[in-house]
């Protein structure tokens, strides 16, 4: 069920706005040249890669009977940040950051590298 949201005059404008600005379906590409969107984009397979590197930290993390805080105490990032981390708010963490979460936990960060499943290799 959805809660009923009571929208100003000025807030259903803005959102009429917005749906016809974005009517056309723009591309990312056209999104970033107008403005609307900066240019530090991710495709979603890349992101979706990262999530799941990020949720086996979360799970490395509670399975050695961590705290948020006892992390943030062993590797200098703050508590509010590792967590924003953990839940997807930060987008794209740097890779020293996810290298001192990791450390923290005694871990190693590992690399690795797929080929790219392309139109063209799919139909061969």
């Amino acid at each position: 069920m959805q809660k009923k949201i009571n929208w100003s005059a000025e807030d259903r404008a803005r959102h009429k706005a917005i749906r016809e600005r974005f009517k056309s379906k723009p591309t990312i590409h056209e999104l970033v040249a107008s403005g609307e969107l900066s240019g530090e984009t991710m495709p979603l397979g890349d992101y979706l890669s990262l999530l799941e590197a990020v949720a086996a930290l979360k799970k490395a993390r509670e399975a050695a009977g961590l705290s948020l805080a006892d992390v943030a105490e062993r590797c200098g990032i703050d508590r509010a940040a590792l967590s924003r981390i953990e839940n997807g708010q930060h987008r794209n963490p740097t890779v020293t950051t996810l290298q001192r979460y990791a450390r923290a936990l005694g871990l190693r960060w590992v690399w690795s590298l797929q080929k790219v499943e392309t139109a063209a290799t799919q139909n061969k």
